[in-house]
């Protein structure tokens, strides 16, 4: 089981939005049988079973073990990731496009970014998967509390002044071999999670 997967299919992501399949694959973390989960999100054991093979037709739960109960085969599942992420590229029509107008203040702007590295770093691993190698990656997430807005928008020109004069250290235009890798830098404010809304300020 991965700790986390990108779902990339249309038919995948719609599985994982009904309601009661999101349930399953949440109780999924752990194996079970359908006659177990019937029990716990009070469905039928042939619904629950419907259920269960669109999420498997989709990778979304595979199967663990099967075990023979009298003249029946109770067959044992789980999730196949513990957490699951949708990538734009399940709605590829109308997914964020970051290429035009960038405008490195817009919140909307910083949002198609995101929605792109979900998607790239997605197919990323989709193919690191395939091919059972790791993908080069590297992450940093913290918090910093400005004074005011003026210290926050002079450590902003500060950010982009020191990651410019980096990528231009390191960065090689005609090395043999070398491998482009798009660096992504973002500042917003925190999301208190108890009212879900940022503060704006």
């Amino acid at each position: 089981m991965f700790d986390i997967a990108v779902i990339e299919d249309p038919a995948a992501a719609e599985a994982s939005l009904d309601p009661m399949r999101a349930r399953l694959l949440a109780e999924l973390a752990e194996p079970a049988s359908a006659t177990m989960l019937a029990a716990r999100v009070g469905l039928p054991r042939q619904k629950v079973n419907y259920h269960l093979r669109a999420l498997e037709q989709h990778g979304l739960i595979e199967l663990v073990e099967e075990r023979r109960k009298g003249n029946v085969t109770e067959r044992v599942m789980r999730a196949t990731a513990a957490s699951y992420v949708i990538s734009p590229a399940a709605l590829a029509a109308v997914r964020p496009n970051p290429t035009p107008a960038p405008d490195r203040l817009s919140a909307r702007w910083l949002l198609a970014i995101a929605a792109r590295l979900v998607q790239d770093v997605g197919t990323l691993i989709t193919g690191a998967d395939r091919a059972k190698k790791r993908v080069a990656t590297f992450a940093l997430d913290g918090t910093v509390r400005f004074a005011s807005a003026s210290d926050r928008a002079a450590f902003a020109e500060e950010l982009a002044t020191a990651v410019t004069a980096l990528v231009g250290k390191y960065h090689d235009e005609t090395a043999p071999g070398g491998r482009e890798h798009r660096v992504v830098l973002a500042l917003h404010p925190t999301v208190d999670p108890s009212t879900a809304s940022a503060n704006e300020s």
